[in-house]
């Protein structure tokens, strides 16, 4: 009996999701198709939602309707890491194309003056699909709202189209896209099978929701790390539109969520007016999803606090974020609590909330352009306020670190200027070359609050993502409040420091490691097979003072002549923005060139463990340091591969964080690798694993949590609140330590996400890194976890036999932006053997 009713469902199942890809499923009734526009199917091969659409078909769709619709034009902004397009089609009327750029200058000049006309300018919508890979609904979704914009005829669409400029981006993420196509493609069956257990819907690792180097693009929209990130913010800025919709799948027994989100938790900086048009958006999509009978939700979950997120991106540059999240098939249909869910159904959620957000945007349009208007408007009157106030931003030592967050500000359009010169305040130098000044009199100055504010009180204790992202801090940059009076010339052509020799030696020649490209330099230096030792101690030479862990490199007794090592230097120097002196003696003022206090260096040969257990996006941002800002070379290794693997190729193996470890016979393997010699670089969970196979020590801090007062309907807030998402703290350190070698100040801004505390050593030389007594910097903390968190330690060595463990309690490569404890993880590379 069970097999022939699970016969009559997969019958059903294919029978009813073949009948659901017409274009009739999809599109409404009695419209009026022009036949010269090409439908989806004709170009990609097969009906939407008959199969993942690959981005190869996506973007030949696209163009082929820019070939044939004089509604659409088409740009490719630049490539993805995997060299995929990334386009972008600006859909509006004819002859709206005839007088775009006079449209466009417009809309922005409605931004920067005291009065505008609402009357006859259209509203601009950015209309973007499936930033994650594996949430695919967007993305076919798009095949079918081009399509609908391009061929439908009538007084409606000549209408919306007129008083709408839409930026529609088919697909924000098209590495992700292809990779999780190809999952669901290969594992489809001919008779399409429901089971939650078959492997269609069971992704291998990492899944295709990231980018190609594991990133979540949804995070990247205010650091703007990644090129994706750059194509869309540089459109974003050229435009400044008034709605931005970003298309999401979430659990396959929910059902559909558009914002607002839970009031409570916007962020503050966020204008309430832009939450009551959200609302009133809100209703067009009820009322379009009441039409085709679909279940959803609104102000229940989700948030609008952290900037970063494409839905709330928008809200701190004058216009309205949205985000939708459909329920996701995960392939092709799927069992769920609300019954069979089909690929095309969460294709036609997404169509439908794409078409009521233009509904809503036409029918709004007056609001919604005069809310702008009265954003910047207040902004500026804000800014006018601010008179000669200014941020100074910098490092004395470090010309890379601030010139990329220079970089941030700039793809932000946000004016800053050169230091007019050297000053002092609080203990820091603010030298010319190497500080920024910013004034906050400028059109996007609630920007500036936003990436420069500290925050530590919160109307709410829960948050969906980070409660904290301040730049400077996440940088390790010096910052105070200052005044224009410190200001030089705008920076109108940002860039980079030179680096060079300073002169040919005969001798040696030294770098200080504080620049941030100083690993690049290094391990350039010791991949040549050239001789480099680091020092343990601070000394003086030719009457300038070199820190803790000064690179030194003998001229002679190497295989290169003195003039070849000074050609290679100067060369690499160039690369890496460092400047390099020449030495001709090895006397100093403290310890001689010759001491033993200077150690010898070797090569690098790293392999970086991924795959089952290991957090991908952890792995993904060392791999994506590694490769795209160091030049190093780290060996993927599979966790399922380590059995066959020969580890004798390696002298540092990084484990990020991990939930399962690796198995009984991988662990002894592991081991012995250490036990004769190697370095093993864990991160946060990882460090529990290590615990639990007595592979390292560590005294954990225990903390024990007791609801009072808390009811069953509170449970979950209650717990949630101590989690901690994402917030900055202070720690001190032992820059005598190797770990902190290149850091010139005595406290540190780290970021964690954690609930990982571990007591500080009896012996304080073995605390080379720990928080402060009142460590917390920005962000949110329950009390309970603040108490446990001062003075533990977020740093430990355990040793086997000959080699070592390092250990990381908190994330020091977060999400590329996290540029100031980057050094944290090459100090443990490159300086392993003194420690």
């Amino acid at each position: 009996m069970q097999r022939i009713l699970l016969l009559l469902i997969l019958t059903t199942t294919t029978i009813f999701s073949q009948s659901q890809t017409e274009l009739s499923y999809y599109l409404p009734q009695n419209i009026q198709l022009n036949p010269t526009i090409p439908t989806p199917q004709s170009v990609i091969g097969h009906n939407v939602g008959e199969w993942h659409v690959t981005h190869d078909k996506l973007v030949e769709y696209m163009k082929a309707l820019a070939n044939t619709s004089d509604r659409i034009t088409i740009e490719d902004r630049g490539k993805t890491f995997e060299d995929r397009p990334l386009l972008l089609l600006t859909i509006t009327s004819s002859e709206n194309h005839k007088n775009l750029e006079a449209i466009q200058f417009a809309h922005i000049e409605a931004t920067e003056s005291n009065s505008a006309n609402t009357e006859n300018r259209p509203i601009v919508v950015y209309q973007g699909f499936s930033i994650h890979g594996n949430e695919p609904s967007g993305s076919n979704a798009a095949l079918l709202v081009a399509y609908y914009l391009a061929a439908a005829e009538g007084s409606e669409i000549d209408d919306l189209l007129k008083n709408t400029v839409i930026l529609f981006d088919p697909s924000l993420n098209p590495d992700g896209l292809q990779r999780f196509a190809y999952w669901a493609n290969t594992n489809k069956n001919i008779n399409l099978n429901p089971d939650p257990n078959d492997r269609e819907y069971r992704e291998v690792w990492p899944g295709g929701r990231t980018n190609h180097y594991w990133f979540d693009m949804n995070r990247d929209w205010l650091p703007v790390q990644l090129p994706e990130s750059r194509a869309r913010i540089e459109t974003y800025h050229n435009w400044l539109p008034n709605i931005l919709t970003d298309h999401h799948e979430m659990g396959t027994n929910a059902s559909f969520f558009f914002q607002p989100g839970i009031p409570s938790r916007t962020h503050p900086l966020t204008p309430q007016l832009n939450q009551d048009l959200t609302k009133g958006i809100a209703t067009y999509h009820a009322k379009a999803l009441d039409k085709i009978g679909s279940l959803y939700y609104s102000e229940e979950s989700f948030d609008d606090f952290y900037y970063g997120k494409g839905s709330t991106f928008p809200d701190i540059n004058g216009g309205i974020g949205i985000l939708f999240e459909q329920a996701s098939s995960r392939g092709h249909v799927q069992e769920s609590e609300n019954g069979l869910l089909t690929f095309p159904f969460t294709i036609k959620n997404q169509y439908t909330a794409a078409f009521s957000t233009l509904e809503a945007a036409n029918s709004m349009r007056k609001d919604i352009l005069e809310y702008q208007h009265s954003f910047f408007k207040n902004a500026r009157t804000e800014a006018s306020k601010e008179g000669k106030n200014a941020i100074v931003f910098g490092d004395e030592k470090d010309a890379a670190k601030t010139y990329h967050l220079a970089e941030i500000l700039k793809r932000h359009r946000i004016s800053f200027h050169h230091l007019k010169s050297d000053f002092t305040k609080d203990g820091k130098n603010y030298k010319k070359g190497y500080s920024y000044v910013v004034p906050k009199n400028q059109k996007n100055t609630r920007l500036i609050n936003a990436m420069f504010e500290k925050r530590t009180t919160f109307e709410d204790s829960l948050f969906y993502d980070i409660s904290a992202w301040t730049f400077p801090l996440a940088f390790n940059l010096d910052y105070t409040e200052t005044t224009t009076a410190k200001a030089g010339n705008e920076v109108t052509d940002l860039k980079q420091h030179k680096g060079g020799v300073s002169s040919k030696s005969e001798y040696a020649y030294l770098f200080e490691w504080h620049e941030y490209y100083s690993p690049k330099l290094l391990n350039a230096i010791l991949k040549k097979g050239l001789r480099a030792k680091v020092a343990m101690k601070r000394f003086k030479a030719n009457g300038k003072s070199y820190d803790y862990g000064t690179i030194m490199i003998p001229a002679k007794n190497q295989d290169l002549t003195t003039t070849e090592i000074y050609n290679f230097l100067n060369e690499t120097a160039q690369e890496s923005h460092i400047t390099i002196t020449a030495v001709s003696t090895g006397l100093n003022d403290g310890i001689d060139l010759g001491s033993r206090n200077f150690s010898n260096l070797e090569l690098p040969k790293i392999a970086l463990l991924v795959g089952d257990g290991m957090t991908s996006y952890d792995a993904g941002e060392i791999w994506h340091l590694f490769d795209t800002r160091y030049d190093i070379i780290a060996t993927k290794l599979d966790t399922k591969s380590i059995s066959r693997a020969d580890l004798s190729r390696y002298n540092t193996i990084i484990m990020v964080n991990s939930n399962s470890g690796l198995n009984d016979s991988n662990t002894k393997k592991l081991q012995s690798w250490i036990s004769n010699g190697g370095t093993l670089v864990a991160y946060k969970n990882a460090l529990k694993w290590l615990n639990t196979k007595k592979l390292m020590t560590i005294d954990f801090k225990k903390t024990k949590l007791t609801a009072k007062h808390i009811s069953y309907e509170e449970r979950s807030d209650f717990r949630g609140a101590q989690v901690i998402g994402g917030a900055i703290f202070e720690t001190e350190l032992d820059r005598s330590h190797p770990i902190n070698f290149g850091y010139k100040n005595d406290k540190l801004a780290v970021f964690r996400n954690s609930t990982l505390f571990i007591n500080e050593d009896k012996n304080s030389y073995n605390n080379p890194i720990q928080y402060s007594k009142n460590p917390l910097l920005s962000g949110y903390i329950s009390g309970q976890n603040l108490d446990s968190i001062s003075k533990t330690v977020p740093f430990k060595i355990g040793k086997i036999g000959r080699g070592k463990i390092i250990g990381f309690t908190d994330n020091t490569n977060f999400r590329a932006f996290w540029y100031g404890t980057n050094k944290l993880l090459m100090n443990a590379i490159f300086f392993r053997e003194e420690m």
